[in-house]
C-alpha cells in the first residue's frame, strides 16, 4: 500500500475513536476503584475557589468500587464456567478442547470484562511458528486492549469487518517512544510507524519488522513491513457488550458520583464536628486575619459585647442532618444496582429461598447477561471457525454452544424436580440438571461404566449358580 494512501487512511480513522477511547478510560478508572471524587479540588464545596475556610478542615475523598462490583458480577455469573462447544465431531471436539486449553476461562472472563468497559472487546488469533506442532505450527489467541483497536466495518447491513487499524506505543532502539500503525486486511498485515514527537504527515514511514526467508534453504534474506496471515479472514474478533456497544458505566455513573460525594461529605462533617470552637466574650477584639488565624489554629474566636461586665466561654459545633444524608445514601444505592442490573448482596429475602426467589433476586443480572450472551455467542463461534480453518475442516458447519450461570440455587427443590421427572426424562437431560454433577459427559460415561460392570457382575453370578446346580 502506498505510503500516502496509508497516511490518508489513518488520518480519517483516528480521529473517529477518541470521544470512545475517553470514555473507555473512565470506565477503567471506575474499575480500578479511581474515580472522579479523588480528582475533585474539594469534594464538598467543588465551585468554591476558597481554600482558607476555617470551618472546612476536613477533606475526604472516598471513592466507591460500584462499577467493579457490578462488573465482575456480570463476569463471575456468565464466564466463570466459560461456555462449550460441539461440532458433532468427538475428534474435532477434543481439538477444539486442546486448542483452547487452561486459559479460556480466564480470557473469556477478561472479554466480558472489556467489553463492560468499552463496550465491545477483541479477540486476536494467530499462528505461532516459533514452535512446531502437529499442524506444523500453533495455534494461539489473546485478548487485545480495546483502546488499540479501530475497525472498519462495511456499510452493508450485516455490518461486516473489512479491517482493522491497531494503533500502540512502543519504544525504538535508542529508546524513543514510536506510535506503531498495524492496519489488517483478510490477506495480510502491514506496519507503520512515527516518532511519538512527530506528524502523520511528517514522520511515518515503513516498520519493517516481519523477517523473509527463502523457502529452498530456510534462511533469512532480509525483512519487511508485510506480513501474509494466511487465513482469508480478518483475525481479529469482536465481542460486544451489547447491541449499541454500550459499556456498563454510562447508566450508572451519575448514581455513584453521587454517592462518592454525600458520603465524602458526611464523613468530613463528622471530622470537622469533632473540633469544637470556643467563643470567647469580652476578651478583646482582633482584625481581620488574625480571627481567621485563631479560628484555624487555636478553634477559638474573640468577639465583644456591649455589656462589658458581660463575659464568659460558649461553644459553636456544626448541626449534621444524618437522617437526610443516610436517606439519600439508601436511595443512591439501590438505583446503581437497579440501573446496573446488578444483584445487591445486601438485599434480603428472608426464610423464601425457593428457586422462584432466588431467579427473583437475579433477575436483572439475568436481563443483563443475557444480551452479553447474545453477542458473546457470534464471537465464540467465530473462534471455532478459525480453529475449524486452522485444523483444514469446513467452518460452515453448526456450531452447538452451551452456556453455564453461576448463581445460587436450591439445589434440595432442583434434586426434588429430577426425582420426579425422571421416568419420563432422557439420561443425558437429568445428568445436565444434576446438581451435583459439573461435567454431565463424565458423568454419562460413569453411569455406562458402571451399568456394564453390574451386568458382568450378574452373569458371573448365574454363571456361578448354574455350575453349582450342575454339580
Amino acid at each position: 500500500m502506498e505510503i500516502e494512501v496509508v497516511k490518508k487512511i489513518i488520518k480519517r480513522l483516528v480521529i473517529q475513536p477518541n470521544e470512545t477511547v475517553v470514555k473507555t478510560e473512565v470506565a477503567e478508572k471506575y474499575y480500578k476503584n479511581e474515580n472522579d471524587i479523588l480528582r475533585l479540588k474539594n469534594p464538598v464545596e467543588e465551585k468554591s475557589d476558597d481554600t482558607s475556610n476555617p470551618l472546612r478542615n476536613a477533606d475526604n475523598r472516598i471513592s466507591h468500587p460500584w462499577h467493579q462490583l457490578l462488573v465482575d458480577q456480570k463476569a463471575s455469573y456468565t464466564m466463570a464456567v466459560p461456555p462449550t462447544f460441539d461440532v458433532d465431531d468427538d475428534e474435532m471436539n477434543e481439538n477444539i478442547d486442546k486448542v483452547l486449553g487452561d486459559i479460556f476461562p480466564k480470557v473469556a472472563k477478561e472479554l466480558a470484562v472489556n467489553a463492560s468497559n468499552a463496550g465491545i472487546a477483541w479477540l486476536h488469533v494467530w499462528k505461532d511458528d516459533t514452535k512446531k506442532g502437529d499442524m506444523g505450527s500453533f495455534f494461539r489467541y489473546a485478548v487485545v486492549d480495546s483502546k488499540q483497536i479501530i475497525p472498519v466495518f462495511s456499510k452493508s447491513l450485516d455490518k461486516k469487518l473489512e479491517g482493522v487499524l491497531r494503533v500502540y506505543q512502543d519504544c525504538d532502539t535508542d529508546g524513543d517512544k514510536i506510535v506503531i500503525y498495524e492496519y489488517w486486511n483478510e490477506t495480510e498485515c502491514e506496519t507503520f510507524y512515527r516518532k511519538a514527537s512527530e506528524t502523520i504527515d511528517d514522520g511515518l514511514q515503513e516498520y519493517e519488522v516481519f523477517n523473509l526467508y527463502d523457502i529452498s534453504s530456510n534462511q533469512q534474506i532480509g525483512t519487511t513491513n508485510v506480513y501474509v496471515h494466511e487465513w482469508e479472514e480478518i483475525p481479529f474478533i469482536p465481542f460486544r457488550n451489547n447491541h449499541i456497544e454500550q459499556n456498563d458505566l454510562a447508566k450508572i455513573k451519575k448514581q455513584i458520583d453521587v454517592y462518592d460525594k454525600v458520603y465524602s461529605g458526611f464523613v468530613n462533617d463528622v471530622d470537622d464536628i469533632q473540633e469544637i470552637i470556643f467563643v470567647l466574650t469580652n476578651y478583646s477584639g482582633t482584625d481581620k486575619q488574625e480571627f481567621l488565624n485563631d479560628l484555624k489554629k487555636y478553634k477559638m474566636v474573640k468577639v465583644e459585647d456591649d455589656d462589658d461586665s458581660k463575659g464568659g466561654v460558649d461553644t459553636l459545633a456544626i448541626d449534621i442532618p444524618i437522617e437526610a444524608r443516610a436517606k439519600l445514601l439508601e436511595i443512591t444505592r439501590e438505583a446503581i444496582f437497579v440501573l446496573g442490573q446488578g444483584v445487591d448482596p445486601q438485599k434480603n429475602i428472608g426464610q423464601n429461598n425457593s428457586g422462584v426467589a432466588l431467579k427473583q433476586m437475579y433477575s436483572l443480572l439475568e436481563l443483563k447477561a443475557s444480551g452479553l450472551e447474545t453477542e458473546f455467542r457470534i464471537g465464540f463461534a467465530e473462534l471455532v471457525r478459525f480453529i475449524l480453518r486452522f485444523y483444514g475442516k469446513d467452518p460452515d458447519i453448526t456450531i452447538k454452544q452451551t452456556w453455564t450461570r453461576t448463581q445460587i440455587n436450591n439445589d434440595l427443590e432442583q434434586a426434588d424436580i429430577i426425582a420426579k421427572l425422571a421416568a419420563s426424562t432422557s439420561k443425558e437431560n437429568i445428568a445436565k440438571s444434576n446438581p451435583l454433577v459439573e461435567d454431565w459427559q463424565a458423568e454419562l460415561d460413569s453411569l455406562e461404566k458402571e451399568q456394564d460392570d453390574d451386568g458382568r457382575m450378574e452373569n458371573d453370578y448365574r454363571n456361578n449358580k448354574t455350575t453349582i446346580e450342575d454339580e
